[in-house]
């Protein structure tokens, strides 16, 4: 699994997002365990020093515990998320509401205009996050409005 991950994973995603998005922001990043001596010293290591079965990246971990504080080695894993609840809370409100309830929309017939404006006031409010639903609509939105700009059916 570490051999696919690094053939096709780190290649044609992680990496791929790492580059555009440091290149947007004008930053240089770096990927020093992706040195290819590291890499290769890596290959040889047996697996009961890269992991454990309560432990992963335990080689590395080990040698981190030399030069950094047990609170920056135990945190958990945190992810790189865009904050969609908010902007459709706040930002992105009028355009998702202009679009997923425009009459072109809604005369599809195939979202439940009723269902769509709950989802949204229930979102817009607080009271439930409805980011990913409300997001996937929108996306479909968009491609039915492009496909029909092409001449498709929808």
């Amino acid at each position: 699994m570490l051999w696919v991950d690094l053939m096709t994973y780190l290649p044609d995603d992680i990496l791929v997002k790492v580059d555009r998005m440091s290149m947007a922001c004008s930053l240089e990043a770096r990927v020093p365990l992706l040195d290819h001596k590291v890499v290769e010293f890596m290959a040889r290591v047996p697996a009961h020093y890269k992991f454990t079965l309560r432990r992963s990246k335990y080689l590395l971990r080990r040698l981190a515990a030399t030069y950094l504080p047990g609170e920056i080695l135990q945190r958990p894993k945190q992810g790189f998320a865009i904050p969609l609840g908010r902007w459709l809370q706040e930002d992105l409100r009028s355009w998702m509401e202009d679009l997923l309830l425009s009459s072109t929309s809604l005369e599809r017939g195939y979202f439940n205009a009723a269902a769509i404006r709950q989802m949204i006031h229930s979102h817009v409010s607080g009271r439930r996050d409805y980011s990913q639903q409300l997001w996937a609509l929108l996306v479909l939105e968009l491609w039915f409005q492009k496909e029909r700009s092409r001449g498709g059916a929808a």
